[in-house]
C-alpha cells in the first residue's frame, strides 16, 4: 500500500522518540518539544491509514545546511520500502544544502552509496563524575543575558546559525553552563535528563581545561547521575582525561556529509549536541 507522507505533529514526534528509545538510543525526556523547536516542519512520517510506519528528521538550518536523523521504520513494517519513502522525502526537503548525518558502522556503506562521505568519528563515552557546585572562576549558569554570546560562540562549532533552537535547548529543565573570560564566552555546555542518566551536549570550549571545568559543573547539576557524551575521536587530550576519570567508550558513529563539508573549529568541539540533530 502506498503510504501518505507528511509532517509529524508534536504527538507523532513523541511517538518517533519512543521508537528511538526502543532502539536503545536513549533520548531525552524533553526531546520532542526541543527537537521541534529546531525546525517545526523537519520531521516527516509515512502513514498507512492512521498508523505511522516510518519516520525521519530532516532539519533545515537555513538555506545551506541540513541534518538527517531519527531514521526509523517500525520493525513489523520493514522491507516494504516505507523507510525509503521517508528518506527520499527528507532528502528532497533538504535539497540544495549540504546534508549531515551520524552513521553507525553497519550503515556507512549504504550512506556512501547515497553520496555521503565520512568527515570524522565520534565516540560515545559513559561514566560518572562526582562534580562540584558551580563555583569555579568564570563559570556561570546560562541566562538570557548570555544568549547572544552563546549564539556567537556556537557559530564557530556548528555549521549554521541555530539561535531559535539554542534558546529552547538552553532552558530548564536542561542544565546549561557557560565559561566567561575577559573577552566573553570561552565555552558552554548543556546536560539533559534522558531515559537513562544524562547526555552532555553540546560541550564547546576553547581548550580541554575549560571543557573539563564545564563537565564537572554539569556533573554537579546532574547529582551523580550517569553521564553520556559523544566526543570527536580526534580530541585526544579530552579522551585521555575522560579515561582517567573512569569513563568508558560504548559505541562509535561517523559524521558524514553529502555536499561540501562545513568548515568547523573541531578543536573546540568536546561533545556534539545530539546525534539526532547534529
Amino acid at each position: 500500500m502506498k503510504p501518505i507522507i507528511r509532517t509529524l505533529s508534536l504527538q507523532e514526534l513523541a511517538l518517533l522518540v519512543d521508537w528511538a528509545a526502543a532502539e536503545g538510543w536513549n533520548p531525552g525526556h524533553e526531546d520532542p518539544a526541543m527537537f521541534q523547536a529546531a525546525d517545526p516542519e523537519g520531521f516527516i512520517g509515512a502513514f498507512v491509514g492512521d498508523d505511522m510506519v516510518a519516520a525521519i528528521s530532516a532539519v533545515a538550518y537555513g538555506s545551506e545546511f541540513g541534518f538527517i536523523g531519527l531514521y526509523i521504520c517500525r520493525p513489523d513494517m520493514r522491507g516494504m520500502s516505507y523507510g525509503k519513502a521517508v528518506w527520499d522525502a527528507g532528502m528532497k526537503r533538504l535539497s540544495g544544502r549540504t546534508v549531515g548525518l551520524d552513521g553507525v558502522a553497519e550503515q556507512q556503506a549504504n550512506y556512501r552509496r547515497k553520496g555521503f562521505a565520512p568527515a570524522y568519528e565520534t565516540i560515545r563515552f559513559t561514566g560518572r563524575m562526582a562534580g562540584q557546585p558551580v563555583r569555579a572562576d568564570g563559570l556561570r549558569m546560562i541566562t538570557t543575558q548570555l544568549l547572544s554570546g552563546i549564539v556567537a560562540y556556537d557559530a564557530h562549532c556548528f555549521p549554521a546559525p541555530r539561535g531559535t533552537f539554542l534558546k529552547r535547548w538552553l532552558q530548564e529543565p536542561h542544565h546549561g553552563l557557560a565559561a566567561i573570560g575577559s573577552r566573553g564566552v570561552t565555552g558552554f555546555g548543556v546536560a539533559r535528563r534522558c531515559r537513562s542518566g544524562f547526555k552532555i551536549g553540546p560541550l564547546f570550549a576553547d581548550d580541554t581545561e575549560i571543557a573539563l571545568q564545564l563537565l564537572e559543573g554539569l556533573a554537579g547539576a546532574c547529582e551523580g547521575g550517569e553521564l553520556h557524551i559523544d566526543v570527536p575521536a580526534d580530541n585526544a587530550g579530552f579522551i585521555t582525561a575522560l579515561d582517567a576519570a573512569g569513563f568508558a567508550p560504548t559505541f562509535t558513529t561517523t559524521r558524514m556529509y553529502k555536499g561540501p563539508a562545513p568548515e568547523l573549529d573541531l578543536r573546540r568541539v568536546f561533545g556534539v549536541t545530539t546525534l539526532e540533530l547534529g
